[in-house]
């Protein structure tokens, strides 16, 4: 599998400090913080492309620098997230241009096989300017195939589709990872990042704030207390057993649940109590689920903490 290292890379134009390499993160507070923050991750994708130097820092991939690197354009399939294209070509044409500065022995199969992949064969004939945000999606997404590229940067790949487009996309995604291809994709709908991947790497004001599993991650954020949803054969009796232990912060009763929602300070031995706690009261547990190691919830507390 391709491999793309970044070591201590940083990005400013001018005075603004897009991605931030050291420790000491750029921030900006208020509306302008949520517009920043895909700005600098598109900035990153961008530099991972080889469209954009660092300022400072390296982007290699398998060991050599993607900037300047003709040989390493030809391993990397982008799909940006500005919309601008050119829409005076039909979608088979657009496609086809790729294929041809790639200098593929076949452009036109390449770019028809490429179209296929994408369920764009239909409209291929279509000037883009006719396509809905879905479709230039699509075709973009053909576009980075169509010299069968062993890693695929996307960025908001699943802009403008419909649920049935986002679940083709989502499934030819795990094909790919799958099929050896490294796929990195950025998304600002959580959800998407949640179902398509396990490993993360979560950007907070252009400064890496975390990488791996989120359900680690989340364990691993000792300074917040866990949040679980307990249901048991007898709620109020084991509340009141948790409460008087130091590992459980605060109980509250969730009538709509039926059910606990305890603050766990510390984690481990939270988890530990509980089913011991239960079996001495003799309580049956029916439920006993972390509440907040969502990807949702694990970005907005590093967010919040930045």
């Amino acid at each position: 599998m391709t491999t793309i290292s970044i070591d201590r890379v940083s990005r400013w134009f001018g005075n603004v400090v897009a991605v931030n390499g050291d420790q000491h993160a750029d921030r900006a507070g208020g509306d302008r913080s949520a517009r920043s923050q895909r700005r600098r991750k598109s900035t990153l994708i961008h530099m991972m492309s080889g469209f954009l130097p660092p300022s400072s820092g390296q982007v290699d991939i398998d060991g050599a620098p993607i900037w300047k690197n003709q040989q390493a354009y030809r391993q990397i399939g982008l799909v940006p997230e500005r919309e601008a294209m050119y829409d005076f070509l039909t979608g088979h044409e657009f496609v086809l241009a790729n294929a041809e500065l790639h200098g593929l022995p076949d452009p036109g199969a390449a770019a028809r096989r490429a179209l296929a992949t994408v369920e764009m064969e239909y409209a291929q004939d279509r000037k883009v300017t006719t396509y809905s945000k879905g479709m230039k999606q699509r075709v973009k997404m053909a576009s980075a195939l169509v010299h069968d590229p062993s890693v695929l940067l996307l960025d908001e790949p699943f802009n403008g589709m419909d649920p049935r487009q986002r679940m083709h996309l989502m499934e030819l995604l795990r094909r790919f990872g799958a099929d050896g291809r490294t796929v990195l994709f950025s998304s600002h709908i959580l959800e998407e990042v949640e179902q398509l991947a396990r490993h993360i790497e979560v950007v907070v004001a252009g400064r890496h704030a975390a990488s791996g599993d989120f359900t680690k991650i989340r364990r691993l954020m000792t300074s917040r207390p866990h949040q679980y949803l307990v249901r048991s054969s007898d709620n109020r009796a084991l509340a009141s057993a948790l409460i008087a232990d130091a590992s459980t912060a605060g109980i509250e009763f969730d009538p709509a649940e039926d059910a606990l929602r305890v603050q766990a300070v510390d984690f481990y031995r939270f988890t530990e109590l509980v089913p011991r706690v239960a079996k001495a009261a003799g309580i049956r547990l029916l439920t006993v689920s972390p509440a907040d190691e969502s990807l949702e919830s694990v970005f907005s507390y590093l967010v919040t903490s930045a």
